[in-house]
């Protein structure tokens, strides 16, 4: 059981060694937004999601009314991390049999992109003890690099933490470029979402709709535009039909 669990510490350290990097971008933008670093260190430990948590930060320094607030998070949080459910059925068929319920829960707490991706290349049904080594890494790796960044914003001059805050923005970017290129349907749907968000930043009274509800909106009509302009085509029924 050692074995297993060291195996997955070792396939989770460069996940935790590039999580370290993105999470320091995100501390800084913390304390550039106000937070303490208590505040910023505790909502990466009890979240695992970069793009949800630089969302969430957005709605809460907007400083929005408690009942509209707290629903803005909640679907901005619901669509943001949607693929998280996603991944978690793909991989529940690799689950081993010590995967009772209790342990699926723990585990989908950490199903991130890079560690659901390490975890379902494995060729042998996913043990617990594995999965628990797998966690760790990457979630030090994000909790300590945000206490990192936190700290250093309570210290750098504002131009360093403002530089470093397009850290985070550049990652985003280096994930949808290289399928754009590949994929046209990609590029198309990107470009519709930056579409509508400069709708809502430019013209007045879309202007005044507050961020986590524009990301909500272009990501829905975005993703609508694409279901509807780049079918994905059922290569089972073609055969039946081509039969």
């Amino acid at each position: 059981m050692n074995k297993l669990f060291m195996k997955g510490v070792r396939h989770g350290l460069p996940i935790g060694l590039g999580y370290l990097s993105v999470s320091f971008a995100f501390g800084t933008q913390c304390t550039d937004n106000g937070l303490t670093i208590m505040q910023a260190l505790l909502i990466s430990m009890t979240n695992l999601t970069s793009a949800g948590q630089l969302a969430g930060l957005q709605v809460m320094v907007s400083q929005a009314a408690l009942a509209s607030g707290l629903i803005e998070m909640a679907l901005t949080q619901f669509i943001i991390n949607l693929r998280y459910a996603l991944m978690g059925l793909s991989l529940g068929q690799k689950l081993g049999p010590t995967m009772n319920t209790p342990r699926r829960m723990f585990f989908s707490f950490s199903n991130t992109d890079e560690i659901f991706a390490v975890a379902s290349s494995q060729p042998e049904k996913l043990h617990h003890h594995y999965l628990y080594g797998l966690m760790v890494m990457p979630y030090i790796g994000w909790s300590l690099g945000t206490l990192l960044g936190a700290a250093a914003g309570e210290i750098l001059p504002e131009f360093v933490t403002s530089a470093l805050g397009i850290a985070i923005y550049g990652m985003f970017i280096a994930i949808v470029i290289p399928p754009a290129r590949r994929e046209k349907s990609v590029a198309m749907v990107a470009l519709i979402a930056i579409a509508i968000s400069v709708c809502f930043r430019y013209i007045p009274g879309l202007s005044a709709v507050s961020g986590g509800f524009v990301v909500i909106i272009c990501a829905v009509i975005a993703a609508s535009a694409g279901a509807l302009l780049f079918p994905v085509k059922d290569d089972a029924a073609e055969g039946g039909a081509d039969a």
